[in-house]
C-alpha cells in the first residue's frame, strides 16, 4: 500500500531544490508524483498569469528604465521613478503597488533579495514580513543593525508569490544597478538563487555560490563592490538547519566590510596634511 503523500514535507523537498538552483528533471516522459489539486484562488490566478502575453514592447520598456533611472540624482528620486514606471509585466497582475526599498539611505550594505510578498505587497516595503523579521534579527546580532539599505531584484508583487521571471528582472534591472551607483555601498548582500542569478549573471546553482566573495562591477560608471551570495531567509524558514551557513555568511560579510573600513580609515589618517 502507497503511503499518504506529506505535502509540508514534499514542498519543502521542492522549494530547498529550487533555491538551490535545481529548475529542470529529466527522464523518458514527465510524471508528476507531488500534484495536489490547487484551490480555486490559486487556479485563477494561474489562468490571469497565462493570459497575460509578452509584452511586444519589452525593449521598449527596458529603454525607458534605463532612461527614467538614469535621470535620477538621489535615491529618493529614483523611488519617485519606479512608482511612475510602467513598462514591468508585473504591474498588471495584481500588483497594489511599486515595492523599492527601506533603510539607510547612506549604508555601507546593501542588501539585494527576491522580490516582494503579501506583506511587502500591503506596506510597500521590502522585507518586513517574517522572512524580513529573521533578516532583522541576524543584522542586529552581526552589528549590522541601521547600516544596510534594502531592495529586491523586481518591485511588484509576482502572482503567487511564485520566483520572478529573468525578463521582470531585467526590466528593472537598470533601477538596482543606479541605487548602486547612487549608494556606492562598501559591500553587497545577495538573498537567494533569484537575486544571485540577476545580479551577478549566473547559472550556477545557490549551493555551489553561497559563502563565496564574488564582485559586482556595473559595465558603466566604473562601480563595483565584493558581493556575498547567502541563502534567502524565507528558505531558513523552511529549512533551520540552513541558519548555521547563512550565519556564517553573514560573519563574513561583517568582517569584509570593518576590514574595508579600516583599511579606509588607516589610509585617511597617513594622508600628508596639504599646505
Amino acid at each position: 500500500m502507497t503511503p499518504p503523500l506529506d505535502t509540508a514535507a514534499t514542498e519543502s523537498l521542492l522549494a530547498f531544490w529550487r533555491d538551490a538552483g535545481v529548475d529542470a528533471c529529466f527522464g523518458d516522459a514527465p510524471v508528476d508524483r507531488t500534484h495536489v489539486e490547487p484551490p480555486p484562488a490559486l487556479k485563477a490566478v494561474a489562468r490571469a498569469t497565462a493570459s497575460v502575453a509578452v509584452t511586444p514592447d519589452a525593449d521598449d520598456a527596458l529603454a525607458d528604465a534605463r532612461r527614467v533611472s538614469a535621470e535620477a540624482d538621489t535615491l529618493e528620486a529614483l523611488a519617485a521613478a519606479v512608482s511612475g514606471f510602467r513598462g514591468c509585466p508585473l504591474i498588471g497582475m495584481g500588483a497594489r503597488q511599486a515595492v523599492f526599498s527601506r533603510g539607510n539611505p547612506e549604508a555601507p550594505v546593501m542588501i539585494i533579495g527576491e522580490g516582494p510578498g503579501a506583506e511587502e505587497d500591503e506596506l510597500g516595503q521590502p522585507f518586513v514580513g517574517k522572512a524580513g523579521r529573521l533578516l532583522d534579527r541576524m543584522l542586529v546580532e552581526a552589528g549590522l543593525e541601521g547600516r544596510v539599505f534594502i531592495t529586491n531584484t523586481v518591485f511588484w508583487r509576482p502572482p503567487g508569490n511564485r520566483t520572478p521571471t529573468a525578463a521582470e528582472q531585467a526590466v528593472c534591472a537598470p533601477f538596482i544597478e543606479r541605487a548602486f551607483a547612487l549608494l556606492r555601498p562598501k559591500v553587497v548582500l545577495l538573498l537567494g538563487a533569484a537575486a544571485i542569478k540577476s545580479v551577478l549573471s549566473t547559472d550556477e546553482g545557490i549551493m555551489r555560490l553561497r559563502g563565496q566573495w564574488k564582485e559586482w562591477r556595473l559595465a558603466e560608471g566604473a562601480v563595483s563592490a565584493p558581493a556575498m551570495p547567502t541563502l534567502h531567509p524565507a528558505f531558513l524558514l523552511r529549512q533551520p538547519m540552513a541558519k548555521r551557513e547563512a550565519w556564517a555568511d553573514m560573519l563574513s560579510l561583517s568582517v569584509r566590510l570593518e576590514e574595508i573600513e579600516g583599511a579606509l580609515t588607516h589610509g585617511t589618517q597617513n594622508c600628508p596634511k596639504k599646505g
